[in-house]
């Protein structure tokens, strides 16, 4: 069998790397508010961006509170009568504060509420405490809770965009997540 060249191989890479740069779409000026699960921006405005290792740098010297905003999957209205319902186990960084359901783009009143009392808890109530805020790859709920965040006051905020899928990905433990309670 013949090895390809080490230059045609770096070719092919380089051009992987840059076509997936190139179709990360920009930052909208609003909320996403629909197709939470497609590729994410490479940006968000005022907050500081993570790849895995930092955010494992972060995690290792707890130098932040680490908030999942994974939706949680509702009970179905129409199950029959005695059917049995069991949550779906959430895995997520071991120490977070999973609040879900908090990253759509528009939050009725009661959801921002559990938000910004989630947030209150995990920070203390102290604005300055770096928030890092994750979901799963290409999921947009991380990006709109992160920006919503902001919007709180916060000033040290860090969005995760890679969230569980580049956690584990790495080879990092996950832990399964019960939500704070509303």
């Amino acid at each position: 069998m013949k090895r390809a060249p080490a230059g045609l191989i770096l070719a092919a890479l380089t051009f992987i790397v840059s076509t997936s740069a190139q179709e990360r779409p920009p930052e909208p000026d609003g909320y996403r508010m629909e197709d939470y699960r497609t590729p994410v921006p490479a940006t968000l405005a005022g907050a500081r961006v993570l790849g895995t290792a930092e955010a494992e740098t972060i995690w290792r010297s707890k130098a932040g509170v680490f908030i999942d905003v994974m939706p949680r999957a509702p009970k179905p209205a129409n199950l029959p009568q005695g059917t049995v319902w069991r949550d779906k186990p959430r895995l997520n960084i071991p120490g977070s504060v999973w609040l879900p359901d908090t990253g759509y783009g528009r939050l009725a009143a009661v959801t921002e509420d559990y938000l910004q009392r989630g947030l209150g808890r995990a920070t203390a109530g102290n604005v300055s405490t770096m928030v890092v805020v994750y979901c799963q790859a290409d999921c947009w709920m991380s990006w709109n809770a992160a920006k919503r965040i902001q919007t709180y006051g916060y000033v040290n905020v860090a969005w995760y965009p890679e969230g569980t899928d580049g956690w584990e990905r790495a080879g990092l433990e996950l832990t399964e997540a019960q939500p704070e309670p509303r």
